[in-house]
């Protein structure tokens, strides 16, 4: 446990850096460099942080940064304090003062330089991150020169290759490429360089590019409360493939709960830093918190949240449209009917005005007037704009599928006839038809229901897979359990697919009610099939607590006549009209011991075989081993 203890220095720091012990080693360039660090306008300013400075009443504080998978502190951040119980104590009153009083590169400096004093007096091991804003740094090496800096940095006792420097962006960088090139030498000199609060609203994805550090430090907002938000977990997945091409590790900010831990630990973030691991403390952190190194030990795997909604569909940017030739508003009845001749496949034309489309043509109801008697001797000659639907159905072609549903269900149907036309930024591109709308809404519907099932909104295949794999990764023993109901069929073909609905979202609400959202993962094969893979040890209780509840609460679901007789009469698959009991449910359970699996599809097959047997014997719940084959 970590205690607040004074600093270890009773002398103030301007004298202890330029004390006679070190005064022989330091020559005149590296002197300066000390007083730039904590001279300028400090000593003419009147306000309460200049005072401060003055006086050494700043000091700094220490909070570990820590390996996710094992544990153990890689580093510590030096974050800066003012005295207890007065209005500059916390780190934002400090900034907020230093820019009031134009002490904004003074109070960085002051603050480099407090770390650096204490942290060469602890002697310490592991790297020190210290925060600095671009601009300061910037005005540091331009007043000091990189390498008196850097001297300064070692006669305090510091390796600057245990040195971190933390670019803060709380104003945007104004040089970016000064600052690569500042950014350079400081790393020759075996400095390394790390980005704070990226995505924070100020962070810079040009910077990462520019300055490729060694280190990012994911803000707080999208790690806090990660393990039910599905939204943030795919940020972070997408800032680790950005990572993996600017060869960075991640740091993850703000870790503040267990559930979260174990989520970023399993995602595979690097390193992690907030109040659950260990708080700022006067003396660096010997070890994180036990109840962190507990989660971290506790090979459990996470369950990552999902979309708790079907996915976007996709765009027409996958739709094969019809390359079609256009006409314009001067085109002839004549000329239209040889260029349909010519194209004996097209449904329709498009008429543009430009580029712009303003009209379509119905194939058969053109064809259809220009072979009446004396058409064309009269009409041949006039525009085809007397044949045109005005209002054409205009399709972009990054429009989003989901958005298309409401034009098959609209009162509009002309686009079964006259199908569509497909721009891009207004401009024509091409045909489709309806019978091509209508294709591409279904397979782009049952492509995302492959993620999300749009009935219950739980995870599809695709997330079972991915859950499964991790598991079998891990090395952890789990049970993968396939639930499915006994007489659904006729139940829904006697009642509709409205109170089928209902009673497969029945099943839904009662597997995640036992179920634990931090271990045990529920998702939705399709129908009425669902998979559990239960990591918590009551699995079996939880099990039969769904099927017992099932049992009482599905009754509601059928008339009373049927309540009554225990059950309805339907046809079999077979056409055969007998009776079906109430509907039920099945859960075949296997016991999955890693080692004998190679993929998801093995323990799917495995568990789908148990719900088989589940539900050949009669019995709610039937538990095999997974050799059982």
């Amino acid at each position: 446990m970590n205690h607040f203890v004074p600093i270890p220095s009773t002398v103030p720091m301007t004298n202890k850096l330029l004390s006679d012990d070190q005064g022989h080693r330091l020559g005149k360039g590296v002197k300066s460099v000390a007083t730039a660090l904590i001279s300028g306008s400090v000593k003419k300013g009147r306000g309460q942080l200049a005072g401060l400075l003055r006086r050494e009443q700043l000091y700094p504080v220490f909070q570990p940064i820590a390996s996710l998978e094992e544990g153990a502190i890689f580093s510590h951040e030096a974050l800066i304090r003012g005295p207890a119980n007065t209005s500059l104590h916390a780190p934002d009153a400090l900034l907020q003062a230093a820019a009031q009083e134009n002490l904004n590169h003074e109070f960085e400096n002051h603050c480099v330089s407090a770390a650096l004093d204490l942290w060469g007096c602890l002697n310490r091991p592991g790297r020190l991150f210290v925060n600095i804003s671009a601009d300061a740094l910037l005005a540091l090496i331009r007043q000091c020169g990189c390498d008196s800096l850097l001297s300064l940095v070692g006669v305090m006792g510091v390796s600057p290759r245990m040195l971190v420097l933390e670019i803060t962006e709380y104003e945007r960088v104004a040089d970016m490429d000064q600052l690569a090139i500042v950014v350079q030498r400081v790393r020759a000199a075996g400095v390394a360089l790390a980005l704070d609060d990226f995505g924070d609203g100020r962070s810079s994805l040009r910077l990462w590019s520019q300055i490729k550090p060694e280190y990012v430090k994911i803000d707080k907002y999208f790690t806090k409360a990660i393990s039910r938000h599905a939204d943030k977990l795919k940020t972070i997945q997408a800032l680790q493939q950005i990572a993996a091409i600017f060869d960075t590790a991640l740091i993850a900010e703000g870790i503040e709960t267990e559930d979260d831990l174990r989520v970023l630990r399993d995602l595979g973030i690097r390193y992690g830093q907030g109040f659950f691991l260990g708080r700022p403390a006067r003396l660096p952190h010997e070890q994180i918190d036990a109840a962190a190194m507990t989660v971290i030990r506790d090979r459990t795997v996470a369950v990552f949240p999902e979309l708790r909604r079907a996915p976007s569909a996709g765009s027409l940017s996958r739709f094969t449209m019809i390359q079609a030739p256009t006409c314009d508003l001067s085109t002839t009845n004549d000329q239209l009917a040889r260029l349909l001749f010519n194209h004996p496949k097209l449904h329709a034309i498009a008429v543009v005005d430009g580029a712009r489309p303003v009209a379509i043509i119905n194939r058969a109801a053109f064809l259809n007037e220009y072979s009446k008697l004396y058409y064309r001797e009269i009409w041949g000659n006039k525009s085809c704009m007397l044949h045109a639907n005005l209002e054409p159905r205009l399709i972009e072609r990054n429009h989003n599928i989901d958005d298309l549903v409401g034009i098959l269900t609209s009162d509009d149907q002309r686009y079964l006839a006259d199908g569509f036309i497909v721009t891009e930024n207004g401009r024509y591109q091409g045909l489709g038809t309806g019978e091509h709308l209508v294709r591409s809404v279904t397979e782009t519907r049952i492509e995302a229901a492959r993620h999300a099932n749009p009935l219950t909104f739980l995870p599809g295949n695709i997330p079972i897979t991915q859950h499964i794999e991790r598991l079998l990764a891990s090395g952890v023993a789990f049970f993968a359990c396939y639930a499915d109901l006994n007489n659904f069929k006729p139940f829904n073909d006697q009642y509709g697919y409205w109170r089928g609905d209902e009673m497969i979202r029945l099943l839904a609400r009662l597997t995640q009610a036992h179920c634990d959202p931090r271990r045990d993962f529920v998702g939705h094969v399709g129908g009425d099939d669902f998979i559990l893979l239960y990591q918590s040890e009551d699995w079996q209780s939880q099990c039969q607590q769904i099927i017992d509840e099932f049992a009482q609460q599905a009754v509601a679901l059928f008339d009373a006549p049927a309540r009554a007789a225990g059950g309805i009469q339907a046809e079999d698959r077979f056409g055969v009209v007998r009776f079906f009991p109430l509907t039920t449910l099945s859960i075949g359970a296997v016991s999955i011991n890693p080692h004998q699996f190679v993929n998801a599809e093995q323990v799917a097959s495995v568990a789908a075989l148990a719900k088989h047997h589940a539900k050949t014997e009669g019995k709610g719940l039937v538990v095999r081993n997974g050799t059982d084959r």
